[in-house]
């Protein structure tokens, strides 16, 4: 990568962190923290710890869109100021009902779809999966910064002390968008970084699709679910808020280790199959959590189970969406994930802190191993795709359609798109029969 692209990818990656931070420090003290407040109800703290969900799954692809007519860094701008008055209104709220007001207003700044659009502007076509894997890898990285943060600022500052920090951290970040980040001289290709409004209705009912959509939504429900009762656990067991993160670091620790053991035992299974077992895993960890005489023990191994299987999934799903998208269609199709992973957050806060309310923690993990035992059935109808290629190719809009037909000839494409509006072609393959290197001198197509 040249020096551009190396300043877009970290500066992009650092303002997704900065963001992500402000959405998740609240997920491990909400359930605890939230007791100072005269409205206090298990349903409100629910929402406070998943409502940002719906507003981010409303406004994940209109945000999108809007950035590919107004402009990428404008959009990205206007999300952050939604996001920082959100942490204003949360941190100054006297009420847990405005404390979910100021969470909705932070989701609304629904602005992943026009960072990920911008990278892509950034970047040369080979160096784009870099940009993209840099800023997917801070992405990871920020949910296990936010859990073990957001304990020790919440013991020094209270919830205020959260909700001020991040309100600070995205106005910095405007100015990284303003100073920081490169501008963009080209724009690249949006089939695969932007949601298509045309192309919705279509990938919605795509089978293989709407089961990877369904269980991101099912995922990020359940880890929803969970933060709203395992604080409560943790201090009920004799731990006080301010020593949580020492508790999320040895799960984050045990979970990498487990993770690493997935890998290398499971090299001779296929994906579906490991994917298949972690939601057993997941299962098996409601299950056991839904009796009631869990001791500090075995709810440190639940959880450290929990977050390997968590970490498998999280890591896989967004990788099996972009190879089983049409070709030309991964930015509709990842817009329509998103929508869905952040919907299920918004799920997962709602039920688990309805169900809670009126018949207690155990029935609400009761339903979480029923929803796992259900989920399982759609994973084991997902298809393995590691050996799915895309890639995009410039071409002459006026001989697009005869290199299309050209390039279909080829041993191992297995789908192609041509726009021309974009002129491009878009096209899906299978890595073991596909040279891309073969084809670009066959065709005499540039790098």
């Amino acid at each position: 990568m040249n020096s551009l692209e190396l300043r877009a990818a970290f500066s992009l990656a650092f303002i997704y962190v900065l963001r992500m931070l402000g959405l998740f420090m609240i997920m491990p003290v909400m359930a605890i923290a939230a007791h100072k407040y005269p409205d206090y109800s298990v349903f409100l703290v629910g929402l406070a710890i998943g409502g940002y969900g719906l507003t981010q799954a409303c406004l994940q692809i209109p945000m999108g869109v809007l950035s590919d007519k107004i402009g990428r860094k404008p959009v990205i701008i206007i999300g952050l100021l939604l996001f920082s008055a959100g942490s204003l209104v949360a941190a100054y709220a006297d009420s847990l009902v405005w404390v979910v007001v100021g969470r909705f207003l932070q989701g609304a700044g629904a602005i992943a779809g026009a960072i990920m659009a911008l990278a892509g502007d950034l970047s040369r076509d080979n160096q784009r999966p870099k940009v993209m894997a840099i800023i997917g890898v801070a992405i990871g990285f920020s949910f296990y910064i936010a859990l073990l943060m957001g304990p020790v600022i919440a013991n020094g500052y209270g919830l205020r002390g959260i909700f001020l920090a991040t309100g600070l951290l995205a106005l910095l970040c405007i100015l990284l968008v303003l100073f920081v980040v490169p501008n963009a001289h080209n724009i690249a290709p949006k089939g695969d970084t932007l949601p298509v409004i045309s192309d919705l209705k279509t990938l919605l009912r795509h089978p293989q699709l709407l089961r990877l959509n369904l269980s991101v939504l099912f995922l990020h429900m359940l880890i929803t679910l969970l933060f709203v009762h395992i604080p409560r656990f943790f201090v009920s067991l004799g731990w006080p808020l301010a020593e949580h993160w020492q508790l999320y670091l040895i799960v984050l620790l045990s979970s990498v280790m487990g993770l690493a053991l997935i890998m290398t035992t499971g090299r001779k299974l296929s994906q579906s199959v490991l994917m298949f077992v972690c939601v057993l895993g997941l299962a098996t960890v409601f299950a056991a959590l839904a009796i009631d005489s869990c001791s500090m023990l075995l709810i440190m191994l639940l959880v450290s189970v929990f977050f390997t299987c968590f970490n498998y999934l999280e890591a896989n799903f967004p990788a099996m969406v972009s190879s089983i998208a049409p070709a030309g269609k991964k930015g509709s199709a990842m817009g329509i994930y998103a929508s869905f992973q952040f919907f299920g957050a918004f799920l997962g806060g709602v039920l688990s802190s309805a169900i809670s309310q009126y018949w207690g923690s155990e029935w609400v993990f009761g339903l979480a191993a029923l929803i796992c035992l259900v989920w399982s059935y759609l994973i084991k109808g997902l298809h393995s795709t590691e050996r799915l290629k895309r890639y995009t190719l410039k071409v002459d809009s006026q001989g697009a359609d005869h290199l299309a037909q050209q390039l279909a000839e080829f041993d191992g494409v297995e789908d192609l798109t041509v726009i021309h509006s974009e002129q491009v072609i878009y096209i899906k393959v299978d890595s073991r029969k596909f040279d891309i290197q073969r084809a670009r001198k066959s065709l005499n197509l540039e790098e």
